[in-house]
């Protein structure tokens, strides 16, 4: 019933930030898919009879991979499929059917918050036995194996009914099909206050989610509306379609611009959020105050002890190295640990599997705690509405509060988007040749005070991970990071992050563009973002 396969090697799957992104055109050529996953599982040992997580995002294409990868897991020798029904299953969600059930690991089809459908993207990663990302060491071995990769094995067996709740025997392998929501809505009841939230909706307080015909639709309804009491229609776009119904599934001021409106708007609901594609990214937005997802990560750790799951407090903080150091003053003054990693959720698992930090969060919209070990959109949003229900404040009130007392980073991140590749790496390699040289010169009152190219040296297991992305820092707190993406698809991301702190609570209010002018200014001038790209202005700024 094992058919042994022969192919030949793609010399493109080199894993990015977050497993392996294509366009679903890519992933459909013939032993695309199957080399990869392949090549995943040759990196890997003493798996044989154990369980394996397999589930997505839903977005095109999903459901044949998922095929796919249940019946080669058949041939590899697993002893146990743990797959959503329907193919369904959140990023976050996964991370805990992984750590709940004690599977060996988990495949994850999803290409976050990029577009789906036939023209779009799809992805494929690896989670390990702790529920997060494969590390770099198993990434590194994944791509070395599909270089070289010559034959695949797979279960000769009929396809699997995704959409029927139960158990059935594939190949000798039990594949069960299981409630990709349940499992999730019951972690988020033991870490909240479900009744504090209960007493806030119930007394007016209006709350949309916009899921954005994403993932996190089926698990918004079952909590929001279902166990928390939000009127029906709270959870917009809830039904996840194979191409998100057109939407970006981005949770950011650009895509999600409809439900910012709505919330700014006079008539509006006071609380709003989106999340996106595979669920494990949010956006905050309170009336009259959208919460930066570096704000977020600061406010929440200032805040955790509201939460029950947290009512003991937090052992520290991590934080990517793009986003804004507002958490670093949390930590401070708190007493707590603050670590500073690349770009990545995988590099968050050593710093919470050791119990050196509890709460993590990046500057693309991305926050979590050691309860999973993903970052998780929909954690993000119960915890905001947990603080408020506590605190008996509005979202603007609690944001400008904190800033009142640790200070404000304003901050910005400007993404150019599919830019020429070539042209994006001729930047940064000349950018990365001046470094040496610019600590002491001036840009009018800006005076740089350091620049290198981030290296991350990992306290649990002493790896070292360089070239993470360029940081020129200023005299007195300002600075600015250019890095490439790992997320896209198409030609190159370049991403440009801009940051400045203010103590004085009358400097506040100013316009974050305007606050950041001379930096943005700046940093044009030292890395010849306009002369290299051939943009005059950013795609996307948040």
């Amino acid at each position: 019933m094992i058919k042994t396969v022969a192919t030949t090697p793609f010399q493109d799957q080199k894993p990015g930030t977050s497993g392996l992104r294509k366009k679903v055109k890519v992933f459909a050529q013939p032993n695309y898919a199957e080399n990869f996953i392949q090549s995943i599982f040759d990196s890997l040992e003493n798996f044989n009879g154990k369980t394996l997580v397999i589930g997505g995002d839903g977005r095109y294409y999903n459901r044949e991979v998922i095929q796919k990868a249940i019946k080669m897991a058949a041939a590899a020798g697993f002893g146990k499929v743990l797959v959503g029904k329907g193919g369904i299953l959140s990023t976050p969600a996964a991370s805990n059917i992984i750590r709940k059930y004690g599977a060996f690991g988990g495949i994850v089809l999803s290409a976050s918050h990029n577009p789906g459908g036939p023209d779009e993207d799809f992805g494929i990663k690896y989670n390990v036995d702790n529920g997060g990302p494969a590390p770099e060491k198993i990434t590194d071995a994944i791509f070395a194996r599909t270089k070289v990769i010559d034959s695949y094995k797979i279960a000769d067996i009929a396809d699997i009914d995704l959409d029927a709740i139960g158990s059935v025997d594939a190949g000798g392998m039990t594949v069960e099909v299981i409630d990709p929501v349940a499992d999730y809505a019951e972690l988020m009841e033991s870490l909240f206050d479900f009744g504090a939230i209960k007493t806030l909706i119930a007394g007016g307080f209006g709350v949309i989610i916009d899921s954005m015909s994403a993932v996190t639709g089926p698990y918004a309804v079952e909590i929001l509306e279902k166990r928390l009491g939000a009127p029906k229609g709270s959870v917009r776009n809830a039904v996840p379609l194979p191409d998100f119904g057109g939407h970006h599934p981005d949770p950011n001021l650009v895509h999600a611009k409809e439900l910012y409106d709505d919330v700014m708007s006079a008539e509006g609901p006071d609380f709003g959020a989106a999340s996106d594609g595979d669920g494990d990214r949010n956006m905050v937005v309170g009336k009259g105050m959208f919460v930066t997802p570096s704000d977020s990560l600061a406010i929440i750790a200032a805040n955790a002890k509201l939460a029950p799951g947290y009512a003991g407090g937090i052992s520290g903080i991590a934080r990517s190295m793009p986003t804004s150091a507002a958490a670093d003053r949390v930590a401070e003054k708190l007493g707590l640990g603050m670590y500073e990693t690349p770009t990545g959720w995988k590099f968050f698992g050593n710093l919470l599997d050791a119990g050196k930090v509890t709460v993590c969060g990046e500057e693309s919209f991305g926050t979590g705690s050691n309860h999973v070990r993903e970052k998780d959109g929909l954690w993000a949003v119960l915890f905001w509405l947990n603080i408020v229900a506590v605190r008996k404040e509005s979202v603007k009130d609690i944001v400008t509060k904190h800033w009142a007392e640790y200070g404000r980073n304003y901050y910005s991140r400007h993404d150019y988007e599919e830019v020429d590749a070539t042209a994006a790496n001729t930047l940064v390699t000349t950018l990365r040749e001046k470094l040496a040289t610019l600590p002491g010169t001036s840009y009018g009152n800006l005076k740089v005070a350091s620049a290198d190219d981030f290296a991350y040296h990992d306290p649990i297991d002493h790896s070292v991970s360089k070239n993470q992305g360029i940081r020129i820092l200023f005299e007195g707190g300002s600075r600015i990071v250019l890095r490439l993406s790992g997320t896209g698809t198409a030609g190159a991301t370049l991403r440009l992050y801009v940051e400045r702190y203010e103590a004085d609570p009358a400097r506040h209010a100013i316009d974050t563009q305007d606050a950041l002018a001379d930096l943005i200014s700046v940093a044009d001038t030292i890395a010849g973002i306009k002369s290299h790209t051939g943009r005059s202005e950013p795609t996307v700024i948040t």
